[in-house]
């Protein structure tokens, strides 16, 4: 395998996975939405020693993946593997006091947009028989309150992935869902207090309940699953070099046995015996 395409590269999960996909000796097309945003991204390159293919690429525009596609193909004859990371974290006033158009939203960006991308380079991925990876979530796994939109979205991703998965298999392409844990060094790892006032004001007679998480969250509730976006990056590069990769790479101990208690829960009992707690009730 020599080139991969990274989406949403300009910080976190992305940035890290480009560097190190780079240090693995892989050709990297970096892509975002906003290539004046590069600048963490070159540095960190540089201090690597490694050179990457700054692209832009907006996951929520057709146009501007089939036009990064025949670019590419232009520059590299085709591709080698596809990671799916660009997404929107979500923390929002629970559905009733949301809206659709902030569900809508988010599903353009964390699961259309990686279907759009994915349906586009299929064709390159095929020929080269190789990788397609996405950064799934814990969310997607375990639904968190409060964040139903984003867990919507990357559980639909993951049911994505593992419908297409035997059939991409038997074309040649193999595919893999990340799933991370908490990581703190994103933006999807900080809950700033302006947001804290701004979504208890709109939480209605929700307020108390989002209180309750949210100190759950910032107290002992992710204690042991904190994890660096560049340990997420090893797991990415992991499943695009591994010879046999497997469809769920969780990121570390506490995700494993974190998804596991999900898949052994059939009648979901026991998630949301568990869940209760977080949002002030009793287990």
């Amino acid at each position: 395998m020599t080139t991969v395409l990274i989406t949403g590269t300009s910080s976190g999960i992305g940035l890290a996975t480009a560097v190190a996909a780079a240090r693995a000796g892989l050709t990297v097309v970096a892509t975002m939405r906003d290539p004046g945003r590069d600048g963490d991204l070159r540095a960190a390159a540089a201090r690597a020693g490694v050179t990457l293919d700054v692209r832009r690429l907006d996951v929520t525009d057709p146009a501007s993946a089939q036009a990064w596609v025949e670019g590419v193909r232009e520059t590299y004859g085709g591709l080698d593997a596809l990671v799916n990371n660009a997404g929107v974290a979500n923390f929002d006033p629970t559905m009733e006091m949301s809206t659709l158009a902030a569900l809508r939203a988010n599903f353009e960006v964390n699961f259309f947009g990686v279907v759009a991308v994915s349906r586009v380079v299929m064709p390159l991925l095929r020929a080269a028989r190789g990788r397609l990876v996405t950064v799934g979530s814990v969310h997607g796994v375990v639904g968190q309150p409060f964040n139903e939109a984003y867990a919507a979205a990357k559980a639909a991703v993951e049911g994505f992935m593992e419908s297409l998965a035997p059939v991409a298999a038997e074309h040649g392409v193999r595919v893999s869902v990340v799933v991370p844990g908490f990581v703190p060094d994103t933006q999807f790892g900080i809950f700033p207090d302006i947001n804290r006032g701004t979504i208890r004001a709109a939480s209605g007679p929700y307020a108390p309940t989002f209180d309750a998480y949210l100190d759950w969250v910032r107290g002992a509730g992710w204690e042991g699953a904190g994890q660096s976006s560049w340990q997420v990056a090893d797991a990415v590069v992991a499943a695009l070099t591994a010879d046999d990769p497997p469809f769920r790479v969780p990121t570390s101990p506490w995700v494993a046995e974190y998804v596991a208690r999900k898949l052994a829960d059939p009648d979901g009992s026991a998630v949301q015996t568990m869940a209760r707690t977080w949002v002030g009730g009793t287990s």
